[in-house]
């Protein structure tokens, strides 16, 4: 019968080999493992016997009382023998056996520590005496310590191999310990206690303090700026500053470190935008010089984001007002770190716009434009109006004007007017905003191949590729925006912004920020479209009838309603009658007090709804006004005359017939109503500018030479004709430029002070004759003093 085959797979020499060291190395590994772990098992438990015997003799054991006095005979024999059964004798040796015995006699040898040198039942004597407990302590004796030998290097002579031995110096612990105590109890007594420094020192260690860090800090700062590629580590040792811990002086170098990272970052941040490497980039080999950059970049851009983390972490600890553990800066200091954060986020978003991290500094921007306080509100209006006037393509403008929308939406349209009287400072002001315009510069064309074969010859198409390949070339060198990136960016701006204003007409109305939603209308109207006009109309109209407006506010909804119509609205057929009663009829709210700087929207208004409308005016309407308006003159301040004076003249140059108000002669039947609010029902044509004499004897001589030009007709030559600088400008800059507000007249006004009279005595031609005599001869008699008899006055009054 044959065997049988195993038929497990016989594994390969290779496989064998393989598993065969595997296997051998875990086996020594484990082997050595419980070697070491056994071993060390074994020192520790004969350690802790020595230490035991070694304890148990050098302390004398105390002898108890004699059992045997307590005990009666029976029970004392068969104990003896329990003991003599349980110990076997013969295999002992007898130091060991007199130790047992000695150990045997404490009744507390199993269950006490064989190293303590507490006297047996010692808790229970309570009433012993405390000399007598402490002389009943076993003494400890000295015992020489086991000296440690230390093998050396064998000798070998002709009797054989001498084995080398030295002893181990034992140095005693305790001993140590006593000499460091000493020695630090030394050091102690040695060291002088700290002085209290007087105010004025403090401050000179202070000062020193701050020259030493400002030193330090200039040092980093012109190292990176005179080499930024080589230096950028050291931006985090400046940034480390920000968590000065030094509390004389952590505030003032803080603000200093925050002030020196945004000037270095003003310098050395490039002028174009550093995105992140790809995968295929970090794997390709490049240049040294190309590393370099690409590490400088990467450093510039972490340092960045960590400096606006801290700044923004400075902003937040002085909202939320709590202290941190370190207690090193005050709350009171809070806010001044907080403003010096806010004043840096505010001139990064003004200076690098194009750089990283950007729309992260808008977003915390705008929320502190509607912070209670004041100056940091202020401030962030100052940057975002500054950020939208130097913006010229129109991103940066258009990511702002996102995040204000969606703020003023989410509080509920309660916001400072201060936020959408930034919108103003928008530059949209000639752009279109139809898609479809001729205006726009469409891309140019180059012809195809096909196109070249057709019409060009062999030559003329060589020469073709060339120019065009030049021209490809030019426009990558501009690098210029074209004209329809632009409109685009623009046209969403603007689309964003009426929104905004249109929801605040619609469910907020009475509002405080209603005119800065007039004023935006006024400026952006001729953008509106024109599906948008009626309604718009509307409810303009329907808000100015409610009276809840302020004059100012009125005065920017009638100025709104007439750039609409002024713009594109030319084609549509709308008589804003309405609205020039209303102006008619409110113009004598103006005077010389708070409502003097209304004036300025007033000769707006004047401007669009009478010079640039002048085909829908009647002649009627120019009258009234030119009437009205030469009354208002005399109750405001000189500027607002000179302002309504200029208007005037525009106005009898644009309707020449208007200077029939300059005779004294009535035109047709009826009276001049100056009671009445219709301008066109008034008949102003009866009635005569007699408010121009009164002008021509005005304290301020501008005023004087306008109304003077205007008696005579406004001539543009001749003796009564103004000056260049006066004849060029517009009412509105005659208004600044003769403006009160730093309550100085411009010119200076002279004083109307008669000359002082050499003669004294000017009133006597209206005294008599006959008095005036008497008078000069008591002026001329000798004063001479005599006695005052009163009784004699009084006998004479009672008879």
């Amino acid at each position: 019968m044959k065997a049988r085959r195993n038929k497990k797979q016989i594994p390969s020499f290779r496989k064998l080999l393989k598993t065969s060291k595997v296997k051998l190395e875990n086996k020594l590994k484990n082997k050595q493992f419980k070697q070491q772990s056994t071993l060390k098992k074994y020192r520790k438990e004969q350690r802790k016997l020595r230490q035991a015997v070694k304890d148990a003799v050098s302390k004398k054991p105390i002898p108890l009382e004699d059992p045997k006095e307590k005990r009666p005979g029976k029970r004392i024999e068969r104990e003896e023998e329990e003991e003599e059964e349980a110990l076997p004798l013969d295999m002992m040796d007898e130091d060991d056996l007199q130790l047992m015995r000695d150990l045997g006699q404490r009744a507390s040898f199993l269950t006490r520590d064989l190293s303590s040198s507490e006297p047996v039942h010692a808790k229970k004597r309570k009433h012993e005496h405390v000399i007598d407990k402490y002389e009943k302590i076993p003494r400890t004796l000295q015992t020489a310590p086991e000296k440690e030998l230390i093998h050396l290097l064998p000798i070998k002579d002709k009797s054989g191999i001498i084995p080398q031995t030295r002893e181990k110096p034992v140095t005693d612990s305790n001993q140590g310990e006593e000499d460091q105590e000493e020695l630090e109890l030394e050091e102690e007594i040695i060291e002088d206690p700290i002085r209290e420094l007087t105010l004025e020192e403090h401050l000179i260690e202070r000062r020193k303090k701050l020259e030493e860090k400002k030193m330090h800090i200039a040092a980093l700062g012109s190292a990176i700026l005179g080499d930024p590629e080589s230096n950028i580590k050291k931006l985090k040792e400046i940034r480390s500053m920000l968590t000065e811990q030094d509390p004389d002086v952590a505030v003032t170098v803080r603000k200093l470190v925050i002030i020196s990272l945004l000037e270095l970052f003003k310098d050395i941040t490039p002028s174009y935008k550093i995105r992140p490497l790809t995968e295929a980039e970090k794997s390709t080999k490049i240049r040294k010089e190309t590393q370099k950059l690409r590490e400088f970049e990467e450093g510039l851009v972490s340092q960045y984001k960590f400096y606006l983390e801290n700044l923004e972490q400075m902003i937040k600890d002085w909202k939320q007002r709590k202290l941190k553990k370190s207690n090193v800066v005050s709350l009171k200091a809070y806010k001044g770190l907080a403003e010096v954060a806010v004043r840096s986020l505010c001139e990064l978003l003004v200076a690098l716009p194009h750089f990283n991290f950007h729309n992260n500094i808008i977003v915390l921007i705008v929320p502190l434009m509607n912070d209670t306080s004041k100056s940091i509100s202020e401030m962030c209006c100052a940057a975002v109006k500054e950020l939208f006037k130097q913006d010229k393509l129109g991103q940066a403008s258009l990511g702002v004007i996102k995040v204000i929308s969606g703020f003023v939406k989410g509080q509920n349209y309660e916001v400072r007017p201060e936020m959408l009287k930034t919108f103003l400072c928008l530059r949209i002001k000639e752009v279109e905003v139809k898609k479809d315009t001729e205006d726009i510069n469409k891309p140019k064309k180059f012809m195809t191949f096909k196109e070249k074969r057709k019409t060009l010859s062999r030559m003329q198409r060589k020469w073709k590729k060339a120019e065009e390949k030049l021209e490809r070339e030019l426009l990558e060198a501009e690098a210029s925006e074209s004209t329809e990136r632009k409109l685009k960016l623009h046209t969403e701006t603007l689309n964003i912004v009426f929104v905004t204003y249109f929801r605040i007409l619609k469910t907020a109305q009475r509002s405080p920020l209603l005119p800065s939603v007039l004023e935006g209308l006024a400026k952006f109207a001729h953008l509106i479209n024109v599906e948008f006009f009626d309604d718009l109309l509307v409810v303009l109209h329907s808000v100015i009838e409610s009276g809840d407006l302020s004059y100012r506010e009125s005065l920017h909804c009638v100025q709104t309603a007439f750039h609409i119509l002024s713009g594109q609205g030319d084609v549509l057929n709308i008589d804003p009658m309405k609205f020039y009663t209303h102006l008619y009829k409110t113009l004598f709210k103006l005077h010389a007090g708070a409502t003097n700087e209304g004036v300025r929207i007033l000769l707006q208004c004047l401007d669009v709804m009478l010079t640039k409308r002048r085909k829908q005016v009647s002649q009627q309407r120019a009258l009234a006004f030119i009437k009205r308006l030469c009354t208002l003159a005399l109750h405001v301040l000189p500027n607002s005359s000179i302002g309504i004076l200029a208007t005037n003249r525009i106005l009898m140059h644009t309707f020449p017939k208007t200077d029939l108000l300059l005779d004294n002669e009535s035109q047709g039947s009826g009276v001049f109503l100056p009671e009445l609010d219709e301008p066109e029902y008034c008949n102003a044509q009866n009635t005569a500018l007699w408010e121009l004499h009164a002008l021509r004897r005005h304290y301020h001589p501008v005023v004087q030479r306008f109304a003077a030009h205007l008696i005579a007709g406004a001539p543009s030559e001749g003796s009564e004709a103004l000056k260049p600088e006066l004849s060029r400008r517009s009412a509105a800059e005659l208004f600044e430029t003769y403006s009160m507000a730093e309550m100085t007249f411009n010119p200076p006004v002279k004083s109307s002070c008669s000359k002082r009279k050499s003669e004294v005595s000017q009133g006597d031609s209206f005294l008599n004759e006959d008095l005036n005599q008497l008078i000069k001869r008591h002026c001329s008699e000798v004063a001479t003093h005599l006695p005052l008899d009163f009784s004699k006055c009084l006998k004479t009054s009672l008879q």
